[in-house]
């Protein structure tokens, strides 16, 4: 037996009937009918009333009548039956639609993500959040770069540094390239989060403050790149050369992992003195 090729309209037909069918009522708090009910879970004019749109269009939809929802329409059907964040994200892919970002961005470290950071070294790692915002590192990450916790929250953020730390502005040997991925991402995140007036603030701070910035955010790159290679000047180890890997975790896929590896024997050796102090 094989599975054959998924068609998104007949599969949001049934996925949509299954859902429904799951829920009990008496959990939705929806008045008790008098009319015995022939089928288990919702009734279709039931789903209609909590997703706030017409019982024909519930009936089109499971009979795959080649309806495509509006991403309103798919949250409030996802809010309707009670989707689990899996869930809806794969009845947004089921309707090619994208789905918005209603939670806030994290601003603290998930407890798990902040131990695997802990239990990373003698790597260096840092946990950000889709805006470069530093919310978690371990002893290894702070001897590299700095100690991020002589700064205010406010200015925990791997760009701002990169621009406008007077100490970090010139730890990277190619800077501008530096930047350039980091524009890249940020243009990327700015895109995936229109909501987000934390981020558009600071992409505004950011091309008034640094015209290097300025120049490379006109040109509109948007290739992110989760791996690579930096040159670091270290103050007092000296030139160190490192491969990076970002990591996104499932569970919080607006969160990455940022570890750095030595690139070679004489940098590993820098990264065992600097471990060492």
């Amino acid at each position: 037996m094989t599975t054959p090729t998924v068609d998104p309209t007949q599969e949001l037909a049934a996925f949509l009937r299954t859902r429904r069918e799951r829920l009990d009522p008496r959990d939705l708090g929806l008045p008790p009918r008098r009319q015995t009910r022939r089928t288990p879970g919702l009734r279709r004019e039931e789903v209609a009333e909590l997703a706030g749109v017409s019982v024909d269009y519930i009936v089109r939809l499971e009979q795959g009548r080649g309806l495509r929802p509006s991403a309103d329409v798919v949250e409030a059907l996802a809010g309707a039956l009670r989707l689990a964040p899996a869930e809806r994200a794969y009845l947004f892919n089921l309707t090619r639609q994208r789905p918005r970002h209603a939670d806030k961005p994290a601003t603290t470290a998930p407890p798990p993500l902040a131990r695997l950071v802990a239990d990373l070294s003698p790597l260096p790692v840092m946990l950000m959040n889709h805006r470069y915002d530093i919310l978690a590192w371990n002893r290894e990450m702070t001897g590299l770069l700095m100690d991020f916790d002589t700064l205010p929250p406010a200015r925990r953020n791997a760009m701002w540094l990169c621009l406008m730390h007077p100490q970090i502005r010139e730890f990277y040997v190619d800077r501008e390239r530096v930047v350039r991925e980091g524009i890249a991402h940020l243009r990327a995140a700015w895109a995936a989060h229109p909501e987000d007036r934390a981020l558009t603030d600071l992409i505004t701070e950011f091309i008034t403050g640094d015209e290097d910035f300025a120049r490379l955010w006109a040109e509109r790159d948007i290739e992110v790149n989760g791996r690579g290679r930096k040159v670091i000047r270290h103050p007092d180890a000296g030139v160190i050369a490192v491969r990076f890997e970002v990591l996104l975790p499932l569970q919080d896929p607006d969160q990455r992992l940022l570890i750095f590896r030595a690139a070679d024997e004489e940098s590993q050796s820098a990264l065992d003195r600097l471990g060492a102090r």
